[in-house]
């Protein structure tokens, strides 16, 4: 089985793939004190919860926004599964084997999800593609249609949007945003907020997908269009191009890097 963990700025998403099927997925908060022996403890309970035997684990791949957690988490690899790993666990950059080229001013600065995410859409479908991922900050990703991810656009997620209106402003409150706005029409300042961030947000994807697509020298409307993230399922009703929505995106990515590098690594 394979282990494929996504570390975040704000959360850690990891799986457990038996073959190509997702047997186990577990979302954490990213810690970035946390080191590998506690990783250890944290993970091995839940395996044992989720009747995963950690010995079954004979592959390891990484993919982390955050350099210490990275550290860590090969640090737990070498120490607690070594001798059963198939392969050196495997830590995504832009350097690694994808199947995809990184053609930007500085391919060093693209974050891991951000390939990852660009694989795991390419081989859902052909390029050329846009994968949104809706976690701390929102990113756009461009692959065009030679297979090169050729960079994208970043802004502030939803939350940071939330804490910073609630910061800057003295009468605003903290909004929970997990229940939609009655209307676009805000009848109170807790809607009116909820309308401002979702339907705004909808409609901004909406414009980026535009503008994206016709850089990408394609028609708007056959551009393949993909959302993933924790925010994603909460603004997909209000874009009107966002239809497909892939909450385990980065894992299946995760999965089919390490796949192509399996044989390569080491």
């Amino acid at each position: 089985m394979l282990l494929a963990i996504d570390v975040g700025n704000s959360h850690t998403v990891s799986g457990v793939f038996d073959g190509d099927r997702l047997v186990a997925e577990w979302r954490l908060k990213s810690d970035r004190d946390r080191t590998g022996d506690e990783l250890a403890i944290r993970y091995h309970s839940l395996f044992q919860i989720m009747g995963i035997d950690p010995m079954a684990i004979t592959g390891f791949i990484v993919a982390s926004v955050v350099p210490t957690l990275e550290t860590a988490w090969l640090a737990y690899a070498d120490r607690y599964l070594a001798g059963r790993l198939r392969a050196e666990p495997l830590a995504v950059n832009h350097t690694t084997r994808t199947g995809i080229s990184v053609a930007t001013d500085n391919p060093s600065e693209v974050g891991a999800d951000r390939i990852v995410n660009s694989v795991a859409a390419w081989q859902r479908f052909a390029a050329p593609l846009i994968v949104i991922d809706f976690g701390t900050a929102i990113t756009f990703d461009c692959v065009n249609a030679h297979r090169e991810y050729v960079g994208g656009a970043i802004l502030p997620g939803l939350g940071i949007s939330l804490d910073a209106l609630a910061a800057r402003t003295a009468k605003l409150p903290r909004v929970d945003i997990d229940r939609p706005p009655a209307s676009a029409i805000g009848r109170n300042t807790v809607d009116a907020i909820r309308s401002g961030l979702m339907i705004g947000t909808g409609g901004m994807v909406d414009r980026m997908t535009e503008r994206l697509a016709v850089e990408l020298a394609v028609d708007p409307e056959s551009v393949h269009l993909i959302g993933t993230g924790g925010m994603a399922h909460l603004i997909a009703p209000y874009s009107n191009s966002l239809a497909v929505v892939d909450p385990h995106l980065t894992l299946r990515g995760l999965r089919i890097i390490y796949e192509m590098n399996r044989g390569h690594a080491g």
